[in-house]
């Protein structure tokens, strides 16, 4: 498969200063090609890593976080899902009224997702991989765009999963029970 360069940010939990032990760690450990950043307390890595897919990229770098023996976690990819509409013109390469025009059916081909929260608020968002998948749909961007949107969502969702499940694991399995 081609190698390709993939540029993400992990969120790191674990040390909360970059120390040199954290940092040696985490470039022995095979994170050679991530800046490790502080910022609002948080430690954070900024991957340019070469790999087949971005997937592969993503959990490749997971794995060398955690092999690293400093302690650190990876919390997400730096990478939110819930998206305004500047946002999603911003990812698209288009402007927040081009946005707006398709949402109210003004542009395009109608059908355009609902916001999935903030509504009572009026700062509505909306989901990034429903998005995508309209505006692959109808030909506005890359089907890579949304395989990319995919894969970050479905690695944020299952960390998160994860985390709930260690802090709370009769909750996390009741709800999971009911819910999955």
């Amino acid at each position: 498969m081609n190698q390709q360069e993939f540029d993400f940010a992990l969120i790191l939990s674990g040390p909360t200063d970059m120390t040199p032990e954290v940092s040696d760690g985490l470039f022995q450990a095979g994170c050679d090609d991530a800046t490790l950043s502080l910022q609002f307390g948080v430690l954070y890595l900024e991957f340019s890593r070469r790999a087949g897919s971005l997937k592969e990229a993503i959990l490749c770098a997971i794995h060398d976080v955690r092999q690293a023996g400093v302690g650190a976690d990876v919390v997400r990819v730096d990478e939110c899902n819930l998206v305004t509409m500047a946002e999603i013109g911003r990812r698209m390469g288009r402007s927040r009224q081009m946005v707006h025009q398709y949402m109210i059916g003004q542009r395009g081909p109608g059908g355009f997702p609902a916001p999935v929260c903030n509504l009572s608020h009026g700062k509505p968002l909306w989901q990034w991989c429903a998005v995508t998948l309209w505006l692959v749909q109808n030909d506005l961007v890359r089907p890579e765009m949304l395989e990319q949107a995919e894969v970050v969502e479905t690695i944020n969702t299952t960390l998160e999963m994860a985390r709930q499940r260690d802090r709370n694991p009769k909750l996390a399995q009741e709800v999971f029970d009911r819910c999955g």
